[in-house]
């Protein structure tokens, strides 16, 4: 016999210890265990050849999870031996069914000994037996709970039970176990999203600030709760009309929250980054851009949803429409607006920026109230009136009414406007007022 070594192990009789062994093999690169055989390699065989290898086999079927079986082989030999041939598992990490998929259950062959598989180990091996798509990966957590997506599901009058849950993609086909979008829909889900309301355009100094938690439907609902809050209503009259306009259009905060929440790479562990200050909103989720898209793209409907099975559960309950559709309705409410959205990428980050409807106004006004000498509109009848005083040198009341065809009234607000605006002079009152071109108007 040989030394133990990364692919022999000796067990002199059979333990439960043979478990972990056979699951450090199949995760591995496969090897041989030799039940009959003390840890120097000296032949001790097994008492009970016939009901060793019954409560081997069926050990091996029913404490390890996945289904191990099709990779092992058991070979009966002389002296009263078994030798247990384990190959590499094509759905690792193998684990013990006992402890679940985490270091204490999931072994790892290194040199000579079985240990227990690392956090990142663990991950590592998941990515590579179900692919790069992180909500269709097997959860490192399985014990879950679904309240808050139960209570979601009843609210908008759609079935949720467990016999939906591989329909979802809330569990896998292979072993039943519970997937990472299980996780961000479940009470424990670990990402966040962060609020902070600033005094300041620079988002410096903090007026306020929020952690949203638990299951990505409690945040959605939390965060819009508190957005609600932040955004003001401003009062202004249309003659006797009392219109009521928000800092920001309903839909436009809820497609950008939607937007952020089912979209964002949740295979990072940062949060959802809200900024609220006077002028804008900003929505900063992690993940740039899919390869092949770009901001214009986005801008124009083109979408390539990163979390598929994500966005079906939100379209299943009709919280979203197609792809791609909520950048294009947030756009149309702000058509009007002079301040547009603004979309920002880098190769980890993708922030929506949403203008403040009134605020905007308010600026736009006061910087035409307060324009250094703004420019003044010569009307066809201003022009009528200019020309006459070059010509006469200056007209009554009278002369301006029968010159325009006008009424009193009327020929009263245009010389009061002309003289506003520094068009003409008027002198005396009454009947011996008259108009004359002011001199700017001669130069």
């Amino acid at each position: 016999m040989q030394y133990e070594s990364e692919r022999i192990e000796y067990k002199s009789q059979m333990i439960n210890d043979i478990y972990k062994e056979v699951i450090a093999f199949a995760n591995t690169g496969g090897g041989i265990i030799y039940i009959g055989v003390d840890d120097k390699g000296n032949l001790t065989g097994i008492d009970d050849v016939d009901e060793t290898y019954t409560r081997l086999t069926n050990g091996i079927r029913d404490a390890i999870v996945p289904d191990v079986t099709m990779f092992v082989r058991y070979v009966l030999r002389e002296n009263r031996i078994i030798q247990i041939e384990v190959g590499e598992g094509s759905y690792k990490p193998y684990y013990l069914k006992s402890k679940g998929m985490k270091p204490s259950g999931v072994y790892v062959r290194q040199g000579a000994s079985s240990v227990q598989a690392s956090p990142d180990q663990i991950r590592r091996m998941i990515k590579d037996s179900d692919g790069d798509v992180f909500e269709e990966m097997r959860a490192i957590t399985q014990e879950l709970s679904f309240d808050e997506t139960e209570r979601t599901f009843k609210r908008y009058k759609v079935d949720f039970s467990e016999e939906k849950y591989i329909a979802l993609g809330m569990r896998n086909i292979h072993d039943d176990q519970y997937t990472n979008l299980a996780i961000l829909l479940s009470d424990q889900c670990q990402h966040t999203t962060k609020i902070a309301v600033f005094g300041d355009e620079a988002n410096i100094t903090f007026r306020d600030a929020k952690e949203f938690g638990g299951s990505i439907f409690k945040q959605l609902d939390d965060s819009y709760a508190y957005l609600t809050l932040c955004n003001r209503t401003v009062a202004t009259f249309k003659g006797l009309e009392r219109v009521e306009l928000p800092d920001y259009p309903e839909e436009a905060l809820r497609e950008a929250l939607l937007n952020a929440l089912v979209h964002r790479d949740y295979s990072f562990s940062g949060s959802i980054i809200i900024n609220v200050n006077d002028s804008c909103i900003e929505f900063i989720s992690i993940g740039g851009l899919l390869p092949g898209l770009s901001a214009d793209d986005i801008r124009s409907g083109i979408s390539q949803p990163r979390n598929r099975k994500l966005a079906e559960v939100f379209h299943r309950l009709k919280l979203i429409e197609s792809y791609g559709t909520g950048i294009r309705k947030i756009y149309a409410v702000y058509k009007d607006c002079s301040v547009q959205p603004r979309i920002e990428v880098t190769a980890n980050t993708f922030k929506l920026v949403l203008p403040n409807m009134n605020a905007n106004a308010e600026a736009a006004e006061t910087a035409l109230a307060t324009t250094e000498n703004p420019p003044v509109v010569i009307t066809p009848q201003m022009k009528t009136v200019m020309d006459y005083l070059a010509d006469y040198g200056e007209m009554t009341d009278e002369d301006l009414q029968e010159l325009l065809n006008i009424k009193k009234t009327r020929a009263y607000l245009l010389a009061r406007q002309m003289h506003e605006n520094g068009l003409i002079d008027i002198t005396g009152r009454g009947a011996s007022k008259k108009y004359k071109l002011c001199n700017a108007s001669q130069a």
